[in-house]
Parts: structure tokens; sequence; C-alpha cells
């Protein structure tokens, strides 16, 4: 037997004054998306932008269904629209901001499960990875180099 040590990195940054105008502007977008959200159950919105290689900033937001399951993440529906409306492009980095109708949601919110495979898919896909920036509504952000930071030992098409 053989332990393995994982190691992951990331950049915290205490609000969103710290980050550069790139990266603000496209959080900015992503707190746009977020309050396009559609959450009448869970009362929690998420927002995600993402920013292709032609310049285009592509938004998503949560949709939620009275049916849990058949609803769809802020993070896939952005990744999914631009691998529909531009699957030649890539994707250069991915911001993402969460609020809650309840309670204030001071830290950063990562993406879940499903989309962090989503995600590493078109990594994959683009053979390029992207940032991934991540924060609540109000507070500290989270700045991954790549998806990889988020899912080690991530399941691709050569166990297929």
């Amino acid at each position: 037997m053989k332990n393995i040590e994982i190691k992951s990195s990331a950049t915290l940054y205490n609000d969103i004054s710290e980050l550069n105008e790139e990266d603000k502007y496209l959080m900015d977008k992503a707190i746009e998306a977020r309050g396009k959200a559609y959450a009448p159950y869970s009362k929690f919105s998420v927002g995600a932008a993402l920013l292709l290689d032609n310049g285009v900033v592509v938004l998503g937001n949560n949709q939620e269904n009275a049916a849990y399951p058949s609803g769809m993440c802020a993070e896939r529906v952005a990744i999914w629209r631009a691998g529909s409306e531009y699957p030649d492009m890539k994707v250069l980095k991915l911001a993402i901001s969460a609020s809650s109708s309840i309670s204030k949601v001071d830290k950063p919110v990562g993406p879940c499960g499903a989309c962090r495979q989503s995600l590493s898919e078109y990594e994959i896909k683009q053979k390029q990875p992207f940032p991934i920036l991540f924060m609540g509504e109000v507070g500290e952000i989270i700045k991954t180099d790549s998806l990889n930071a988020l899912l080690p030992f991530s399941f691709d098409s050569s166990y297929l």
C-alpha cells in the first residue's frame, strides 16, 4: 500500500475589488446572470459567466423545476449554451456567483459535482484548462487555474 498526496492550489481574494479588470467584469456578469435565475423552490440563485476566445461572454443561471432533478445548474446552462452556440470557441475563464433570498451567502460557492464533471469534459475537449472564479453574494472569491484543482481523479473518455 502507498499513500498518494494530492495538492491543489487556489488564490483567495478578500472581495471583488481585488480582482483585475477582466475578472471583475466577468464576475459582474455572473452576478447579473444570478439576478435572472429561476429558483422559486430553493431560493438559492446562481449565475455563471463564461469568457470565450472570440470575446463573447456566455451567461447561465440555475433553472429549477418542481420535479427537482429536472432543474439545471447555472454552470451547465452556460457551458452547454456555449457548446451549442459557439462549438469551435474555447472557454478562457468562468465566473460563478451565488445568493439566497433566505440568508446572506458570504463565502465562496463552488460548482457541484455534476457541474465539475461537465466542466472537466470541456477542458478535455479543448485541450486547455481554464480558470474558475467563484464567490457567494458578497465577500471572498476563490480562483483556481483549472477544474483539476476542484476535481482530482476526474472521469474521462479514457475509461470507456
